[in-house]
C-alpha cells in the first residue's frame, strides 16, 4: 500500500486506521468523551446522607394520584422528606427493603450515593429513626425506647447469633445455614458525612 492510501485511510477514519509495512491495522483510540462514561471508582463518589421513609412506589404514585400498573409492583423508593421519591437499587445492602416489610413506612436515614446520570439510589449504611410518640404508641421491632423524650437513631443490620457475624439481606447464615435475626445497635452517623441533617429535614 502507497503513502497516499495509507493517509487518506489516516484522513478518513480520523487516525483509527494505521499502516504497518504491508498490513492495516486498527489502532484503538477512545472516543472523546468516552472516559466520563466509565464507572466512577468509589473513592470518588460522594457518600450522602437521605433521610424519609422507604414504601412501595405504587402507593407513593397513588398517594400523587398516578395510576401505575404491576411492572411497579416491586420497586421500593425512598420517599425523602421534602417529598422526593428515589428508586432503591436491590444490591447487597438495598436489598432488605425489597424483602422485609419491617424495614419500610418507618422513618430511616440511608448513607448511600447516586451516580451521576442515574436516579437510583445505592445504599451502603441503614438507620432507623425511633421517636417517643411513635414508641408509645406503634408497635416497634427493635427493643430499645427513645429515653428522656430524644430521637434514637440506630444502626441496623442482621445477624447470625452462633457465628457472630452480621449479614444484610434474608437469608441463612452464610456460614452455620442457621436463622438470623434483626439486630439494632446505637451508632453515630459517619464522620466522612458532611450533610446530617437540621431538625426540619430529619425523617418523619
Amino acid at each position: 500500500m502507497n503513502r497516499s492510501v495509507h493517509f487518506l485511510l489516516l484522513l478518513l477514519t480520523g487516525g483509527l486506521v494505521s499502516l504497518h509495512g504491508d498490513t492495516v491495522l486498527a489502532v484503538a483510540r477512545p472516543r472523546p468523551g468516552s472516559e466520563a462514561r466509565q464507572p466512577a471508582s468509589t473513592a470518588k463518589i460522594k457518600k450522602e446522607l437521605f433521610a424519609g421513609r422507604v414504601v412501595m412506589l405504587r402507593d407513593a404514585l397513588k398517594r400523587r394520584g398516578i395510576k401505575s400498573t404491576d411492572e411497579f409492583t416491586k420497586l421500593v423508593v425512598l420517599e425523602r422528606t421534602d417529598g422526593e421519591l428515589i428508586p432503591i437499587v436491590p444490591d447487597w445492602r438495598g436489598r432488605a427493603f425489597y424483602q422485609d416489610k419491617r424495614l419500610r413506612n418507618r422513618p430511616v436515614e440511608l448513607v448511600g450515593y447516586r451516580r451521576d446520570g442515574v436516579p437510583f439510589l445505592q445504599v451502603l449504611m441503614i438507620f432507623t429513626i425511633d421517636r417517643p410518640k411513635s414508641a408509645a404508641g406503634t408497635k416497634t421491632t427493635n427493643k430499645a425506647k427513645p429515653a428522656n423524650g430524644k430521637t434514637l437513631r440506630q444502626y441496623f443490620d442482621y445477624w447470625c447469633d452462633i457465628c457472630s457475624i452480621p449479614m444484610y439481606e434474608i437469608k441463612q447464615c452464610e456460614c452455620c445455614q442457621g436463622p438470623i435475626r434483626m439486630r439494632f445497635q446505637p451508632r453515630s452517623l459517619p464522620s466522612y458525612l458532611t450533610n446530617e441533617p437540621k431538625n426540619g429535614d430529619r425523617a418523619k
